[in-house]
């Protein structure tokens, strides 16, 4: 495959060959010619590379930005702006025995963990707001005029930027996901029905802590993207009724997403796992584009949402991660399935979450190169590199 995302005259001109990252990852999202669609991967289960680590995995990869260095993918960065709770609780343990702790995170929750590591979902205990003085206290660490949401060398750093060869954005906070984290799953969705002036603050706080905070980075620099976080579906659909997320989050998001294309960020991609169809209308209603990571077990398939809604959206992952657990045959079988829709922009394919350690090494590395061959991905230049290519076609 030479070319994917063409243009609609159809023409591939100089502009098609030696992009930077940052122009193919531009032009591949807004439906223009390209080499070749973005090299890039959603990121690893702290299981995984430490399961990696005895089938070949050097022992120095052990986190997502280390293995993105190894295999090669290509950069994407956001500027370091705090735009959720700062400062952040103190993390400290309460108790702990052979096997656990208990602890209070950085968010001020208190929960149970498990000593060695694993991934496994804590077990939580208690949620810093629990009622409305919380929230009144809580809301301290969510000051929009707190000087340190921005870094002492921000004006050093901007200049590096603007010569930057890579796609930049900017973190721009979450609505009902970051509630959910501080009030807890039953809490955050029962207030939505009988708190409704309790939620409909905290999401006119949030609003405004984003809108005053972003400001400046899109005064000082042209940036490439926006994305929120929200992971607030399940595999049976969203947390909330679309009624409700129409009411209270819509017109909040418009207000963002409206900010920034007034400053020409046009690529605003929202991170949700689960089933997402019954409220992808209504983030493209309210100005968010993209949607990512399209889990394809949740039901959330790419194929799905461009027949529906066509170019109005863009589309990032949705390569069913569970499927590479079945070996070689679910990798192809996958493949397969996203090339074509590759091929028509506006879409890059990677696997739609972390990739689990049930994904033997090998597989992975099969799956990386016949990604990269059905694609038209040159091998990078990564330590990786003789590692995929050795994996057998």
């Amino acid at each position: 495959m030479d070319l994917v995302g063409r243009e609609q005259s159809g023409a591939a001109g100089a502009a098609d060959t030696h992009l930077s990252d940052r122009e193919r990852w531009l032009r591949t999202l807004r439906f223009q010619s390209v080499d070749h669609v973005p090299d890039e991967e959603f990121g690893y289960w702290t299981d995984t590379l430490r399961v990696w680590h005895g089938h070949g995995l050097p022992a120095s990869v052990n986190s997502d930005p280390a293995a993105d260095r190894f295999f090669g993918f290509a950069r994407r960065h956001r500027v370091p702006v705090a735009v959720g709770v700062h400062p952040s609780f103190t993390p400290r343990v309460l108790q702990e025995d052979d096997h656990h702790r208990v602890v209070v995170d950085g968010l001020g929750v208190t929960l149970v963990e498990h000593k060695d590591g694993s991934s496994t979902i804590p077990q939580y205990l208690r949620f810093p707001i629990e009622t409305r003085q919380d929230w009144v206290e809580f809301r301290k660490r969510l000051d929009p005029d707190d000087p340190a949401r921005y870094r002492p060398d921000w004006n050093a750093r901007v200049q590096q930027w603007r010569r930057r060869d890579y796609p930049l954005g900017i973190a721009v906070g979450s609505l009902f996901g970051w509630l959910r984290d501080w009030m807890g799953f039953e809490r955050a969705t029962t207030a939505c029905i009988e708190e409704p002036d309790l939620v409909e603050d905290m999401m006119e706080h949030l609003t405004e802590l984003t809108l005053h905070v972003i400001r400046r980075a899109l005064n000082d620099l042209t940036l490439d993207f926006a994305d929120f976080w929200e992971d607030m579906c399940f595999n049976s659909g969203p947390m909330i009724s679309p009624r409700l997320f129409r009411r209270l989050m819509v017109p909040r998001y418009r207000r963002i997403t409206d900010l920034l294309r007034a400053h020409g960020v046009d690529i605003i991609f929202v991170d949700c796992d689960g089933d997402i169809n019954e409220l992808v209308p209504l983030w493209l209603e309210a100005g968010v584009n993209c949607m990512f990571p399209l889990e394809v077990r949740a039901g959330t398939r790419p194929e799905v949402l461009r027949t529906t809604y066509g170019r109005d959206v863009l589309l990032m992952g949705g390569v069913d991660k569970m499927a590479l657990i079945q070996g070689r045959r679910g990798v192809d079988r996958e493949l397969a399935r996203v090339v074509a829709l590759a091929e028509q922009g506006g879409y890059i394919p990677h696997l739609d979450h972390r990739c689990p350690p049930d994904v033997t090494f090998d597989t992975y590395l099969y799956y990386l190169r016949r990604k990269r061959e059905l694609l038209g991905i040159p091998e990078p230049e990564a330590p990786a590199s003789a590692l995929v290519s050795a994996a057998a076609t």
